[in-house]
């Protein structure tokens, strides 16, 4: 019999992927990670490697933390980044890099890629896998960017956009999961908590 007993933790600082849960009336606890995540893209070239490795040490740090805390709990973390004709593109470091990112993508297609990790604390089980979604937008003006920019949606967000937000106004098309280009791919969440957890989140 599936159950759903157990704490949820999201290690994770994005409000997109709380929204995700929130929407999902998933009860859940945020456990922030820290980790130097540039070390990981100085080092890492593979965008779907990367985007695992992420996940799994964020899994990992935050395991540290609640250790002593909880001893019966579900960690959930996730990575995403943006891949564009083998370039990897991450979070705008302001508006410039942002502007320069989006313009780049506008009218073109590109990758959207995230990789999560689920750790079961108490059995120490952990599963590390990936999704990706193609999106594509609009041919945009210079100004329509820069109009974009000052919304300050861009901030912290992979490819420099949120689907949540504006951005939706300006995606032309979508192959794949929605949830995916929002930070995690609630399908595959599912399915892996129903069937490698004992663990479902519709009872």
């Amino acid at each position: 019999m599936v159950i759903y007993l157990k704490d949820i933790i999201l290690a994770s600082k994005s409000i997109d992927r709380k929204e995700l849960f929130k929407k999902a009336r998933i009860p859940f606890i945020v456990i922030s990670p820290d980790l130097n995540e540039e070390k990981f893209k100085r080092n890492i070239n593979d965008p779907y490697y990367l985007v695992q490795e992420l996940a799994k040490a964020k899994v990992l740090n935050v395991k540290k933390k609640v250790k002593k805390l909880y001893n019966d709990a579900i960690i959930i973390s996730a990575d995403t980044i943006v891949e564009f004709e083998g370039e990897i593109i991450g979070k705008a470091r302001d508006e410039k890099h942002a502007f320069k990112i989006l313009k780049k993508l506008v009218d073109k297609t590109h990758k959207l890629i995230t990789g999560y990790a689920i750790m079961d604390l108490k059995e120490e089980k952990i599963i590390v896998d990936y999704d990706q979604t193609l999106v594509k937008f609009l041919n945009l003006s210079d100004n329509e960017i820069w109009s974009y920019i000052r919304s300050k949606e861009w901030i912290g967000k992979a490819g420099a956009y949120s689907l949540r937000e504006r951005a939706s106004m300006f995606v032309q098309s979508i192959d794949g999961s929605y949830s995916n280009v929002l930070g995690l791919p609630m399908q595959q969440l599912y399915q892996i908590l129903k069937n490698e957890f004992n663990l479902d989140l519709l009872e």
